[in-house]
C-alpha cells in the first residue's frame, strides 16, 4: 500500500433477539384403567436463543394443574415429566432431568455453555399415575412450560 491510498472503515451489527419456548397446544396421552399409569409423549418443545451471547444459558421450566373430569381430580404431583434425547443447534449444551410435576415450575432443561444463537429440542413424556380409586371420565390438566 502507498502512503496516499485510501482506507475506508467498515462496520457492521450483528443483531440480537429473544429467548423464546414453543410447544403444543394440547396432547392426549390415551387412556388406561384406575390404578395404571397413562404415559404419551406430548410433542416437540423448542427453545430458541436468538440473544447472540457470548455466555448464554438459560432454564426451561414445567409446572402442572390438578386433572379434573368435573366431578374427581387427580393431583398434579401424580404425574411425571421427562424431557427425554434433546437435540441441539448452535452451540449450547441442553441437559434434560425427569422430574415429579407439581403447581410449581420446575426446571426440566438447562442450556449452557451457549455461543451465539442455539436451539434445543426435546419430546417429553408426561406418565399420569392413575389412583386405584379414580373415577372414570376424560382429565384434563394445564401443563405451563417456560424459558427464563
Amino acid at each position: 500500500m502507498a502512503a496516499d491510498d485510501p482506507s475506508t472503515t467498515v462496520n457492521f451489527t450483528v443483531s440480537s433477539g429473544d429467548l423464546s419456548l414453543s410447544a403444543p397446544v394440547s396432547a392426549n396421552l390415551g387412556s388406561g384403567a384406575p390404578g395404571t399409569a397413562i404415559s404419551g409423549a406430548i410433542g416437540v418443545v423448542t427453545v430458541t436463543d436468538d440473544r447472540a451471547l457470548a455466555f448464554a444459558s438459560w432454564t426451561a421450566t414445567a409446572a402442572e394443574t390438578d386433572f379434573t373430569n368435573g366431578a374427581s381430580t387427580i393431583p398434579a404431583t401424580n404425574a411425571n415429566y421427562d424431557p427425554g434425547s434433546i437435540t441441539t443447534t448452535g452451540t449450547i449444551t441442553a441437559t434434560g432431568t425427569p422430574v415429579t410435576l407439581s403447581h410449581t415450575a420446575t426446571p426440566v432443561v438447562t442450556g449452557t455453555e451457549g455461543v451465539g444463537d442455539n436451539t434445543a429440542t426435546w419430546n417429553p413424556t408426561v406418565t399420569v399415575n392413575v389412583p386405584a380409586g379414580a373415577i372414570g371420565g376424560t382429565y384434563t390438566g394445564t401443563l405451563t412450560q417456560s424459558v427464563a
